[in-house]
């Protein structure tokens, strides 16, 4: 498991942002393609260390994360490409992401087996050889003392890893194909990981998880770095998650100067989405499932989740919540109050940047960027957020809707409004975290299993201090949310809040 890790992976990533937020920030539209093809040759030479068997290899890796990084998708193998090609398209600010989000980087993947069973030098041949005798297939024989697997025969069942007194026998497995919960990864005809984008629902966790850094995702942040260098109003919607992403001292006061610094005009708190959000799904489980409308809500606020919900259990759709997303709600209520203002949600979530594709939101949400390329603008910039500090904190929204950042802090958040507002009400909780956990609670909610109750999924397990997005470990994070959440000064959003008119 390597979510979660500061790995060379992720630094490699951070460094190829960082250059492409340079090209937004202060590169010329005249040089744009030749800075570009710069870049692969700035971040892999002779002092580079060496992860590659050659520098070649090496810098076509990085001119495939470069054309993700400046949202253009991968170029073909089977025909001449160039490096630029398209990039007139990108070189506008108002640029969104075209699906697929998440790829596979053909050159950068060691083609990991899928899935198999091989015997280790921890064997010591033991009389027992409890292996083979729990083989149901009679794959395994002994060959020269030890015992041998004969893969032809063997149906993968694990029986003899389980048998063995050593742990002699390991099991091997594709570790993107592991993380995600979907199985949404096959093999191409070269043995090579490839996503199903029929059944992706873009998390984000085989990125995280594939220890060749051989799946990435597209990016906004040339686009972004521009518009904030076009001195128009831009307004940032930050997701609770932040937390502890830019450093153990950053306070949030640190934060917003910094943004401000960027470029942003103003800072929001998502959390406060959240707040109406919370209101919003405790009267409409009150009116729809109390009453029996509904046999059950799914929460919306997750769109990995959601997405699982409409794909693979169509007959669920109409029990997502229909409420606002708190990324939505937000951003309306900025562009309630600045009609002009393009609107930049920042957050811990891949799965948000298709989110935002949506004809729904699109006139509410311009741009989506991760906490990990943020930092990477912060560093293109020069900023170094200790020395910037706000005169004013966050006061917009309370601990329910800063809980949204966790899992089951969702379904906690709604619970406490319908015990505030219904105090008659009984509440049934139900919360799942993980695409593969996501999915068994979706069965058992379709087999009437879970009527009655309020069901909160969360597609990364953790939630979203677990995104895909992040910058700190998991543990980390959560415990970051935790005292924040404890030193907000309300605990529940008032009943007042949902007068807002958002729709």
């Amino acid at each position: 498991m390597i979510r979660g890790l500061d790995t060379e992976v992720k630094r490699i990533r951070r460094k190829v942002f960082r250059e492409v937020a340079k090209l937004g920030f202060k590169g010329s539209p005249e040089t744009l393609n030749n800075d570009m093809e710069e870049i692969p040759y700035i971040l892999v030479n002779e002092d580079s260390p060496r992860y590659r068997e050659n520098v070649y290899r090496s810098r076509s890796i990085v001119r495939e994360r470069l054309r993700l990084a400046m949202g253009l998708s991968l170029r073909p193998e089977n025909k001449h490409v160039h490096l630029t090609a398209g990039v007139e398209a990108s070189n506008i600010s108002e640029k969104y992401y075209e699906p697929p989000l998440m790829q596979v980087i053909p050159s950068a993947c060691e083609a990991c087996e899928e899935k198999g069973y091989e015997v280790s030098d921890m064997c010591k041949g033991c009389l027992a050889h409890p292996c083979m005798e729990v083989c149901p297939k009679d794959a395994i024989s002994f060959v020269k003392g030890k015992s041998y697997i004969d893969q032809e025969k063997c149906i993968k069942c694990g029986k003899c890893k389980s048998a063995c007194p050593y742990d002699a026998i390991a099991k091997k497995e594709r570790p993107c194909q592991m993380a995600c919960g979907v199985n949404a990864i096959v093999s191409d005809n070269m043995g090579r990981a490839y996503i199903d984008n029929q059944k992706c629902v873009s998390c984000g966790m085989c990125m995280v998880n594939c220890p060749f850094g051989a799946i990435s995702d597209k990016s906004q942040i040339f686009q972004l770095a521009r518009a904030l260098t076009e001195g128009d109003e831009i307004i940032a919607e930050l997701a609770p998650a932040y937390v502890g992403q830019f450093g153990d001292n950053i306070t949030p006061r640190n934060l917003k100067a910094a943004l401000k610094e960027l470029g942003f005009s103003e800072v929001y708190e998502v959390a406060l989405g959240a707040d109406i959000g919370a209101i919003a799904e405790a009267h409409h489980y009150v009116e729809k499932v109390t009453t029996g409308e509904l046999p059950f809500l799914l929460t919306s606020c997750c769109p990995s989740w959601a997405m699982l919900a409409k794909i693979y259990f169509p007959t669920l759709a109409d029990k997502v919540s229909q409420e606002l997303t708190p990324m939505v709600a937000t951003a309306r209520t900025i562009k309630k109050e600045h009609p002009n203002a393009r609107v930049v949600f920042i957050g811990p979530c891949a799965a948000k940047k298709l989110e935002a594709m949506r004809r729904t939101v699109r006139s509410d949400v311009d741009f989506v960027v991760t906490y990990e390329e943020l930092q990477a603008m912060f560093d293109a910039k020069g900023i170094n957020l200790e020395e910037y500090e706000a005169e004013s904190s966050f006061h917009d929204a309370t601990g329910a809707g800063r809980g949204y950042a966790v899992a089951g802090g969702v379904a906690e958040a709604i619970e406490k409004c319908v015990n505030e507002y219904y105090p008659d009400v009984e509440v049934h909780i139900e919360h799942a975290e993980g695409l593969a956990e996501c999915k068994k609670t979706l069965m058992l909610a379709k087999s009437g299993r879970m009527n009655g109750c309020l069901i909160e999924g969360m597609g990364c397990p953790g939630g979203c201090v677990a995104g895909a997005g992040t910058n700190i470990p998991i543990p980390k994070a959560q415990k970051k949310i935790k005292d924040f959440i404890k030193a907000s000064s309300r605990a529940i959003p008032p009943k007042e809040l949902e007068e807002i008119e958002l729709k």
